[in-house]
């Protein structure tokens, strides 16, 4: 009996056995967590200046076998073992065992994995550097600074994050509300300057990331809003459109906002690998909306990039530099894609829809299926997720939430998604700073008055990724 899986159908059905199931391995080699349990279904793992678990380093994997990490409720994290395709010979101490025994009891003689059969080619996996995020890890001592930052983004180690969002100006998770240039018509941009956020919050976290990564961390950036003088409501929050019509002064002033945002990052070593139009262009229709939104429909967001962003681009010497389009939720995903992508002159500027995951439960993955079938060259990316957005805003220790995180990225990648990132890398214990209060839970949590931070299961079920 032989069983032939193409390679991505296999990587994920490993993936979700060693996540979702729990194996239990004594004994096992690694790096241990510090636990603390606050009854809410599973442990955190804590982290000071002394001490900080580590994931232990992928080794060569042994002949006719695999490595497996393995996380449970019940305690382990990313526990790396060895297991066998075949029953071995000697079942030592070793804890040298095979997960996949019930395959060769039934006389499976050959695992085929098909190479010739080829899916998406994954970007990769993030978080955010908001200035929340930015606050909370300043926050530590400087050795535990370091810890949260290895934790996510070094290779030995850590998880490995390669990707990162980073909010263009202020957004909800900013303690104020502020933009690079608040110099009313001022078209020219001559006042354009970036905030104390950036240079204290984002900037030398984000340094630290990208040697951490070895250069390969993929920034993107998001705008929440444009300045307040370039809306017809005059205010960056509560909605409101741009001034005039795609080609207009002000969308080519907001056109070259984000390109000096660009500009100033790069001055500073800081390139960026893309960037979305604006965060979530639908809650540019809701006046009641409470913080920063600036409001596109998929028409005048086509007609944006080709008029203004897509040449603003060429005009700074991006010339191969692809944008994200949408970044808001799913179900808008065709609409959004076909108005867009089926004009030449703006399609030519985007390679990725960017989509957030909170009205996941009311949208079937099949649209992205459809949309992919329609516009088979673009790529779909997870923009942002989080826990207690609805309720109970930061819950340490929840197992739930970490199965909640597993399950969308699996479920994704098998509907074609090319790369995952999470909201805020780290909170505080309220799941803030938030300037509206619009708090929610995070997979590090800090705890400054502690010196600490807490690692919860959602950041393990990330690094099984």
């Amino acid at each position: 009996m032989s069983i032939k899986l193409p390679l991505k159908r296999m990587l994920l059905l490993c993936l979700f056995a060693i996540f979702l199931t729990k194996i239990f391995i004594s004994g096992a080699i690694h790096y241990d967590c510090l636990s603390k349990n606050y009854g809410h279904g599973s442990q955190v793992c804590v982290c000071n200046s002394q001490i900080c678990d580590k994931v232990k380093p992928l080794e060569p994997i042994p002949d006719q076998g695999a490595v497996v990490f393995t996380s449970t409720k019940d305690g382990q994290r990313l526990v790396r073992t060895e297991s066998f395709w075949t029953a071995p010979s000697v079942w030592d101490h070793e804890d040298r065992f095979s997960t996949f025994s019930h395959y060769w009891e039934r006389n499976v003689e050959n695992w085929e994995v098909d190479f010739a059969t080829n899916f998406q080619t994954i970007d990769g996996f993030g978080g955010a550097f908001t200035d929340a995020a930015g606050i909370n890890i300043a926050s530590l001592p400087e050795s535990a600074q370091d810890h949260l930052l290895n934790s996510y983004f070094s290779p030995q180690g850590g998880i490995a994050y390669n990707m990162g969002r980073v909010p263009i100006a202020s957004c909800d998770f900013s303690t104020s509300n502020y933009s690079y240039d608040d110099v009313v018509d001022d078209m020219e941009l001559k006042h354009f300057a970036l905030a104390k956020e950036d240079v204290k919050f984002k900037i030398p976290f984000l340094k630290k990331a990208i040697i951490l990564s070895n250069g390969s961390l993929r920034l993107f950036g998001s705008a929440w809003s444009s300045p307040f003088w370039m809306k017809n409501n005059h205010v960056m929050q509560h909605g409101g459109t741009l001034l005039g019509k795609p080609g207009g002064p002000y969308y080519k002033a907001y056109a070259n906002y984000l390109i000096r945002f660009l500009d100033e990052y790069e001055k500073r070593g800081i390139k960026f690998w893309s960037l979305t139009v604006v965060n979530e262009p639908s809650a540019g229709f809701d006046p009641s909306y409470a913080f920063q939104s600036l409001g596109f429909t998929a028409k005048t967001q086509r007609d944006f990039i080709k008029l203004d962003l897509g040449p603003a681009l060429e005009k700074s010497g991006r010339r191969n530099f692809k944008l994200m389009i949408m970044d808001d939720n799913k179900m808008m995903t065709l609409e959004w894609t076909a108005v867009i992508m089926a004009d030449p002159q703006a399609a030519k500027y985007v390679s990725h829809v960017a989509v957030h995951w909170y009205t996941n439960r009311l949208t079937p993955l099949e649209i992205v299926d459809l949309t992919r079938d329609l516009f088979p060259n673009v790529s779909f990316i997870g923009t942002e997720a989080c826990s207690g957005w609805i309720d109970n805003r930061v819950v340490l220790g929840s197992w739930e939430r970490a199965e909640d995180y597993a399950k969308d990225i699996l479920k994704n990648l098998n509907h074609w998604y090319t790369g995952w990132v999470d909201w805020n890398m780290a909170l505080d214990l309220t799941g803030g700073p938030n300037w509206v209060s619009n708090f929610v839970d995070s997979p590090i949590i800090v705890n400054a008055s502690g010196g600490e931070f807490y690692k919860q299961p959602m950041f393990y079920a990330l690094g099984h990724f």
